[in-house]
C-alpha cells in the first residue's frame, strides 16, 4: 500500500470514498476506464428514476409483520410526476377519502410511516424491506399508536404532511427514493416531522440522507432515527429547532461506562 500511495497521492483518500477524486489522465484527457465508468454511473442514475417500484411485493413482504395500504399522488404518469412537482405533493382524490374512512372511527395515532418512491424507485425496491426490519422488535415504537404504513406512488415528500393529516398522527416519518447522484443511485433519505400540516416547510423537518448498505448503514440509520423520534416526542418539534446531539449522548455514555469501571 505504501508503494500505492507514493505513485498516487490520493489512494490513500480513495479507499474512505465512492467520489471521483484524483483520476488518471492519459495525456491530458481522463483515462478511456474512468469515462466509461462515468457514463455507466450516469445511466444506473437515469434508470433510477424512471424505474417502477413493485408496492406490490413491498406489501407482501411485510404483511406478518406490519399492515400497509398502497395509494397514488395526483401525478399519474412518471413523466408527469417529473414536471410537475406540485402533483406529486398532493395524494390522489379517491385515496384521500380512503384515508378518512379509516379515520372515520375518530382514532388518533402517534406516528405513520410514509413509503414514496420519489427521485429513486430503485432505492425503494432495493433496500426499504431491510431497513423496515430493523424497526420490528423496537421497545419504543411497541408502546407508541402506529398507523398502517402508507406506500405512495409518485410522490414527494410533502406528500406525508397530507397523510398524516388525514389520519391525525402526531409525527410522520416519509422514507422516500432520493435523488440519484453519480455513485449513488440507489439511497433512501428519511424526513422527520412533529405536528405536520398541509403547506409544512422544511425547515421543520429533520434529515437522515444516503441510507444504503454503501452510505449510512441500516443500523446507523435506525439508531439516528430512533433517536431523533425519541426526541421529537419527549420534546414537540422537530426541524432546525431540534439540534441532532446523539453523538454527544453517545460520548456522554462512554464516559459514564469509563467512571463506573474505575
Amino acid at each position: 500500500m505504501k508503494e500505492e500511495e507514493n505513485l498516487n497521492p490520493w489512494a490513500r483518500y480513495q479507499k474512505y470514498t465512492a467520489a471521483r477524486i484524483g483520476l488518471p489522465l492519459s495525456g491530458g484527457s481522463i483515462g478511456t476506464k474512468e469515462i466509461l465508468n462515468f457514463k455507466y454511473d450516469h445511466a444506473m442514475a437515469r434508470d433510477a428514476v424512471w424505474a417502477e417500484c413493485d408496492f406490490e411485493q413491498i406489501k407482501d413482504q411485510i404483511k406478518d409483520w406490519m399492515p400497509s395500504l398502497i395509494l397514488k399522488s395526483k401525478a399519474i404518469t412518471r413523466q408527469e410526476y417529473l414536471l410537475r412537482p406540485d402533483l406529486g405533493r398532493l395524494l390522489d382524490g379517491s385515496d384521500y377519502q380512503t384515508l378518512e374512512k379509516i379515520q372515520s372511527d375518530n382514532i388518533s395515532y402517534d406516528l405513520v410511516f410514509c413509503i414514496v418512491d420519489g427521485l429513486s424507485p430503485l432505492g425503494i425496491s432495493k433496500n426499504l424491506v431491510n431497513f423496515l426490519s430493523k424497526f420490528k422488535e423496537n421497545d419504543f415504537l411497541k408502546r407508541k399508536k402506529m398507523a398502517p404504513l402508507v406506500c405512495i406512488k409518485n410522490g414527494r415528500v410533502a406528500i406525508g404532511d397530507q397523510v398524516a393529516v388525514a389520519l391525525k398522527s402526531k409525527v410522520v416519518v416519509v422514507l422516500i427514493g432520493e435523488r440519484p447522484g453519480l455513485s449513488s443511485a440507489d439511497s433512501i433519505g428519511a424526513y422527520l416531522t412533529y405536528d405536520p400540516v398541509i403547506g409544512t416547510t422544511d425547515e421543520r423537518r429533520n434529515c437522515i440522507s444516503n441510507i444504503r448498505p454503501e452510505g449510512l448503514n441500516f443500523d446507523k440509520a435506525k439508531d439516528k432515527l430512533m433517536y431523533l423520534l425519541e426526541t421529537a416526542f419527549s420534546r414537540k418539534i422537530t426541524g432546525v429547532n431540534l439540534k441532532d446531539r446523539m453523538n454527544d449522548r453517545i460520548e456522554g455514555q462512554i464516559i459514564n461506562e469509563i467512571a463506573e469501571s474505575q
